[in-house]
């Protein structure tokens, strides 16, 4: 698991450095992403551009893994620690989509050194 470990930390750097193509380099080109705000996932590359460049625009989310363990079943489970914050650095106030701050479970799926779905557990 050294090596998903390794590219999974990388993809929350970028995330939280906002670099959406260094995300994507690595997800498969078909991945399915889990779709926090509105539920669903999203598939492919440019459908998970669009997802985050939207996130972005109204949220300011910041996440720290603090745990990864193997899920038994050819995933790899990270414990997140999450935060949403308004664009200002604020917490967040009567927001109507379903993202707060809160530890998480982030379920990865890879192949070949890239990400093809990822899911939220709302337990770790």
């Amino acid at each position: 698991m050294g090596g998903d470990t390794e590219i999974l930390a990388r993809i929350y750097d970028r995330f939280n450095a906002r670099d959406i193509d260094g995300v994507l380099a690595l997800l498969d080109d078909d991945v399915a992403w889990a779709n926090g705000m509105d539920g669903g996932h999203v598939h492919g590359h440019e459908a998970v551009r669009t997802y985050w460049t939207r996130q972005w625009a109204i949220v300011s989310p910041h996440v720290e893994p603090v745990a990864f363990r193997d899920g038994g079943d050819g995933t790899t489970v990270v414990e997140v620690r999450q935060s949403i914050r308004d664009l200002d650095g604020k917490p967040l106030q009567g927001q109507t989509h379903g993202l707060r701050d809160k530890t998480v479970g982030h379920v990865f799926r890879l192949r070949g050194g890239k990400v093809t779905r990822f899911d939220i557990q709302d337990t770790v």
